[in-house]
């Protein structure tokens, strides 16, 4: 298992970091959350279950998180689905299999759209597609509205760390230009999705949404009663792994 950082550079010279444990094909690949990175529980304990079975395994810092240059404030969904473009055709080898946590279920399903001829499966952990239109905009104050339109950002505590969420106006609009449930999503793959009912910060009645939205056939939710937002405990992991070796077998 691959244990140092590497880094693509990208066509404006930054440079994205990510960890790459070759492996037979399908392979995998990590799509965090919000303001995560790829030291997450999830992302790790998946390294060492997928590495170990001898399919390759890729997770990845999206640009302004973790390891890998730029600022989270000039990050966009537009951008990051970029970034993970370009792990996906500069680092992984063959069909893929991406894992999506939360904002990373967005990042999941837009490069499946964008590459079908790599993406061959999807399982999407409390996704979140569509989250700045529905699940921010709504909620925020007139006045915070307000402030986004004027300053062009406004700041929010976090529940997950230190560092204050930057929601900014880039953000807002580059999301309503990239909405997926508003309309057939044409993905013909199988979709896998795990939510937790105690979700508190994506509500598990949008992954219904999702798979309503999904044209795929092959689409199978697992709720879980006592899950919270990140399903990172032994138990979400074990069941996460087994989802993992379910796709990885009807693919391989």
């Amino acid at each position: 298992m691959t244990q140092e950082i590497q880094y693509l550079t990208l066509k404006n010279g930054e440079k994205l970091a990510y960890h790459h444990s070759p492996g037979k094909g399908p392979g995998v690949v990590f799509c965090g959350g919000f303001m995560s990175d790829m030291t997450g529980t999830k992302a790790t304990a998946l390294e060492s279950h997928v590495s170990a079975s001898g399919h390759g395994f890729t997770r990845f810092d999206y640009s302004g998180h973790g390891a890998s240059d730029g600022a989270f404030r000039d990050g966009t969904i537009g951008r990051w689905a970029d970034d993970a473009l370009a792990i996906l055709d500069g680092v992984t080898d063959g069909p893929q299999i991406l894992i999506g946590s939360s904002m990373g279920g967005w990042i999941s399903l837009l490069c499946a759209l964008a590459r079908p001829e790599l993406v061959k499966g999807l399982i999407l952990i409390a996704p979140a597609p569509d989250f700045t239109e529905r699940l921010m905009w709504p909620d925020f104050s007139e006045k915070e509205k307000a402030a986004i339109l004027s300053q062009g950002y406004i700041e929010q505590p976090s529940d997950y760390g230190d560092e204050p969420y930057v929601i900014t106006k880039a953000l807002i609009e580059d999301g309503r230009k990239l909405l997926l449930l508003d309309k057939p999503l044409a993905l013909d793959i199988p979709v896998r999705i795990l939510h937790g009912m105690k979700d508190v910060d994506v509500p598990y009645q949008l992954s219904f949404d999702l798979i309503e939205a999904l044209t795929s056939t092959d689409v199978v939710l697992t709720l879980v009663k006592e899950g919270d937002h990140r399903l990172s405990e032994e138990d979400d992991i074990a069941r996460l792994n087994t989802t993992v070796d379910g796709l990885l077998k009807s693919l391989s």
